[in-house]
């Protein structure tokens, strides 16, 4: 089958396939792909669009991370003690260290159950259900820490 000059001369100068910031913000704003295609699907469990309740999730239980390990090493100054033996492990090395594995660790933890947010654990609860007491746990901890923290001023 031969292509005639016709339509190849139609045909846009530039490649849209070529990624640009234009693309992540078209793709995030209006992707097409919102749930499986076929009913044989859906035991895929990765899509091309999350819901915007799992960016916020993400986001914010990243932030509260980096306010917890913050008051962390503010509350230890003050005279506190670390009860995690592994963060108290790493906190004796140096805060730089703790402070990034903290981050680091929250960071891997959130992209695994956004990755996997589609999939169910134990067939019964989706992992991303996993973000809000995640989100929870940190808020009720940040919370806990600012009490003591004015407390002790």
């Amino acid at each position: 089958m031969e292509v005639s000059h016709a339509v190849s001369d139609k045909r846009a100068e530039t490649d849209r396939r070529n990624f640009t910031w234009r693309t992540v913000f078209f793709g995030f704003t209006r992707s097409r792909r919102h749930a499986h295609r076929r009913l044989s699907d859906d035991e895929v469990v990765f899509l091309d669009w999350h819901h915007p309740w799992l960016f916020f999730l993400a986001t914010g239980t990243m932030l509260l991370s980096c306010a917890d390990a913050f008051l962390t090493l503010q509350l230890i100054d003050l005279g506190m003690m670390e009860v995690n033996p592994f963060m108290k492990a790493v906190m004796d090395q140096s805060t730089v260290l703790f402070t990034s594995t903290k981050l680091a660790m929250t960071g891997f933890g959130i992209l695994t159950l956004v990755f996997l947010a589609k999939s169910r654990f134990l067939n019964r609860f989706r992992t991303g259900a996993f973000l809000t007491v995640f989100f929870s746990f940190y808020a009720t901890l940040v919370c806990y820490e600012f009490v003591n923290l004015f407390s002790m001023l």
